[in-house]
């Protein structure tokens, strides 16, 4: 299972209005922030090992695609944090984590 970068606001609105009839998983990354870094390590072994695959898994950066992190954020209610992880099932979000408590652990007791 592999996740796509979203990086314009029209990608996003899509996803979202998708996020209707299939649950989403986002994940706002920081290019520049060691704990990103792994909480980005930390998604991607969930993604490697058997993730439910009813979902779709997108990534956001949040320093080169600043508009459209703004734009979740505004549309969900979720505060910006990152790194941070927001799963979204009809519009709404269902469960968000950010900064450490991004793990495979905690990701894979939210989803499956």
């Amino acid at each position: 299972m592999t996740y796509r970068e979203i990086t314009t606001a029209e990608e996003w609105d899509n996803v979202f209005q998708e996020s209707e009839t299939k649950p989403l998983v986002v994940f706002k990354h920081s290019t520049t922030c060691p704990v990103s870094t792994n909480a980005h390590e930390e998604f991607s072994n969930y993604l490697g090992g058997s993730p439910k695959d009813d979902i779709d898994y997108v990534l956001v950066k949040v320093i080169e695609s600043r508009p459209v992190s703004n734009k979740i954020a505004e549309d969900t209610g979720v505060k910006h944090e990152s790194p941070q992880i927001i799963y979204i099932n009809k519009k709404a979000k269902v469960w968000t984590a950010s900064h450490w408590s991004v793990t495979k652990a905690h990701i894979s007791a939210v989803l499956d």
